[in-house]
């Protein structure tokens, strides 16, 4: 029996996964096991009878170890038992943490100690795993830009980080334990939600409610909830990720007003003058009664603008939608559909002189003068007139029949208004005679490309060009895009002289680079009727075939009402684009009537800021707000930002001072012939420097961007 057990004691002794090693009170090894060997890299023989001090060398914690061996400096006290830390040395000299348990044990032999000892170096890497996530995590918690929350299953508070603490106005410590529905109560369409942790289920979903913060306050919150599993795949908590969503409300409800009105006079655009003008065709056609569409035209408005600058201009034009507002009942609408155009809407006429009494009630307001800029200007105004139901059916027809009769009104001596007459072609008859001119003008090769230089204002050094067309007409000589371009779009040989513009600029960067001049992008517009041409992909393709140029280097420029009137389709005609290697942007940004939702899907690499912004950047609070409204949004969409229309140094100051980096416009070049354009290149342009009293501003306001939060 004694045998069988001491057989049962050996197997188990050296079957043990820990080393185990017997020291007696001299604290010299009297018995190892195999795992010992192994572990520490000695045979037995090379163990027996020596020190324990070979396996644990000295170091001020293996005085513990001594201490609970009651060696020789404590001869009449029975050794301890116990668990230490320590550190291990193998034969070849390298040391690993040890974990010993110690147990006594009488031998027959005197007291002696069992020392189990486990190599703990891969328990310890795991524990230095766990740590270094779980600050990673903390300090990603901390440092994000999104307030985050956690709970249990019952939907009690585990953890706040900052953001979250400053949103709420509650601190982690305080909020600690207390119920979701008191730290985060949220209300959705009047009525407060009630956070089911237990029951959720599936992946986190965005969600918009009010957040009624702790000093009573609301505030405007996207939130998304999601659970916490354990390793068997059980939910223990929740995580709610929210955020502030006043800011990006507000731009929202900017850019849809933006959308639907003219930024200078406030005044509907012409997106919402259909919309209203189709409604009040859609009430007269029910009723059986009248309306009054009036197109009105100033007169010689060009010359107050070349005369006395944009600026002035902009003022008369806001005088001018001033009175009419003034003239016109509340059931009416003017808008301000473009340059010195007005359209008004007379909603409910009984007769159509009441059109005619209107519009000389127009012209009389507005041929008093205005002040404007410490002078009195003079303006006039030929209005055309058409009335539903006898000159049109829909919308578009009533403006284009309205617009040829005030064409009419400026041939009969302006400052006079006309009604709408089946025999009023003038215009009709010259938009013909451009149209066939066009027809024969690529066979002609009367067309020609000049470049607009788009400048790095912090370098002055240009940086891209947009590519412009022009037409050489044998009679008329040289005629600029909007002369002809609304008639080429009209007729749909935008097509074809879309394409030539395009083989035209992607020619003249093939042969600078053969002349070994330094290639800079170069962007050309893009119509709606080319976007949507089925040969526009294959048509760019062959191109950049033919002609070598490195898709890099050609940006295409679309606005945004080509984007979005069908931008389900655009989408993927962008996604095919970018896989070409194309440059993207949107031009005219902030005139169209485009959808923040949607612009987050679309690949773009470049927003244009329009020039109807620009112009008084550094005069009007409003087109700063836009402007600086569209930069920083830009910096969220990761894309580039260049401003149109820059025709000062305060106006570059401004953008600069606003992160704003590139810029187009007359301050930095006119369009110009290729020859031209290629001389600027590489070379920085002194003349757009900076004058020292515009440097210390931008400087000035870029170390308060610093100091910001």
């Amino acid at each position: 029996m004694v045998s069988e057990t001491l057989s049962l004691f050996q197997g188990l002794f050296e079957a043990s996964p820990d080393a185990l090693v017997v020291v007696n009170s001299d604290g010299q090894i009297t018995l190892v096991n195999r795992q010992t060997e192994k572990a520490f890299g000695y045979m037995r023989s090379e163990l027996i009878g020596r020190s324990i001090d070979r396996l644990i060398p000295e170091c001020p914690q293996s005085l513990q170890l001594k201490q609970c061996l009651r060696f020789k400096e404590a001869p009449h006290q029975e050794p301890l038992g116990g668990r230490l830390a320590l550190i291990g040395r193998r034969k070849d000299g390298s040391e690993f943490p040890l974990d010993i348990l110690l147990s006594p044990m009488d031998s027959g032999n005197g007291t002696q100690v069992l020392a189990a000892i486990r190599d703990i170096s891969e328990r310890n890497a795991v524990l230095a795993a766990l740590y270094e996530a779980r600050e990673r995590t903390r300090v990603t918690l901390e440092s994000i830009g999104d307030a985050v929350l956690s709970t249990d299953t019952d939907g009690n508070l585990l953890y706040l980080n900052r953001v979250a603490e400053k949103m709420i106005g509650w601190s982690c410590d305080e909020a600690l334990g207390k119920p979701l529905a008191q730290v985060f109560p949220i209300i959705k369409d009047g009525t407060q939600l009630g956070l089911a942790i237990g029951e959720l289920k599936g992946n986190a979903v965005a969600r918009q409610s009010i957040l009624t913060r702790r000093d009573g306050t609301k505030l405007p919150v996207e939130y998304s909830l999601a659970p916490i599993h354990d390793g068997a795949g059980k939910m223990v908590g929740a995580v709610i990720v929210f955020r502030d969503t006043s800011t990006v409300r507000e731009l929202t409800r900017q850019m849809a007003y933006l959308a639907q009105h003219d930024f200078l006079t406030n005044l509907p655009n012409r997106v919402l003058l259909n919309d209203r003008l189709t409604q009040a065709i859609g009430y007269a056609s029910r009723c059986g009664a009248q309306l009054a569409v009036l197109f009105l035209d100033l007169d010689h408005f060009k010359h107050i603008n070349d005369s006395l600058g944009h600026g002035v201009g902009d003022r008369l034009l806001q005088s001018v939608a001033q009175r009419l507002t003034a003239c016109v009942r509340s059931s009416d609408t003017v808008s301000r559909t473009g340059g010195d155009e007005f359209v008004i809407l007379l909603a409910e006429i009984e007769h159509a002189d009441d059109a005619a009494i209107s519009a000389e009630k127009l012209i009389a307001a507005l041929a008093q003068p205005h002040r404007v800029a410490g002078r009195d200007l003079q303006v006039s105004t030929s209005i055309g007139i058409s009335v539903y139901p006898y000159d049109g059916q829909d919308a578009e027809t009533l403006i284009k029949n309205a617009d040829l009769a005030m064409y009419h009104a400026k041939d009969s001596g302006r400052d006079n208004a006309q009604f709408f007459t089946p025999d009023m072609n003038l215009r009709s008859v010259e938009r013909q005679t451009v149209e066939s001119g066009l027809r024969q003008a690529l066979d002609r090769d009367e067309f020609e490309l000049h470049y607009q230089p788009k400048v790095d204002l912090v370098t002055a050094t240009t940086v891209g060009a947009e590519a412009l067309i022009r037409w050489r007409h044998p009679q008329r000589g040289l005629m600029s895009p909007a002369q002809f371009i609304p008639i080429a779009e009209d007729s749909g040989l935008i097509v074809p002289i879309g394409r030539w513009v395009m083989h035209e600029a992607c020619r003249q960067m093939q042969t600078w680079r053969k002349n070994g001049v330094p290639l800079v992008p170069v962007s050309i517009n893009i119509s709606v009727l080319e976007f949507r041409s089925r040969h526009f992909l294959d048509d760019l393709s062959a191109i950049l075939a033919e002609t070598q140029v490195e898709p890099r280097y050609l940006e295409l420029e679309l606005t945004e009402s080509v984007l979005m009137q069908h931008a389900e389709a655009a989408i993927y005609v962008l996604d095919e684009l970018k896989r070409i290697g194309v440059r993207l942007a949107i031009d005219d940004f902030g005139t169209g009537y485009s959808s923040l939702s949607y612009l987050s899907h679309f690949p773009i690499d470049v927003l244009k800021i329009d020039q109807s912004f620009v112009h008084e950047i550094t005069t009007h609070a409003y087109n700063a707000t836009i402007v600086s409204a569209v930069i920083g949004m830009c910096e969220g969409l990761q894309c580039d930002v260049i401003a149109e229309g820059v025709e000062t140094a305060e106006q570059a100051a401004f953008l600069l001072a606003r992160r704003c980096t590139q810029a187009q416009g007359y301050y930095c070049g006119k369009p110009m012939p290729a020859d031209n354009f290629v001389r600027q290149l590489g070379v920085r342009r002194e003349g757009l420097a900076l004058p020292p009293r515009v440097r210390e501003r931008v400087s000035g306001r870029r170390t308060l961007q610093r100091r910001g939060p």
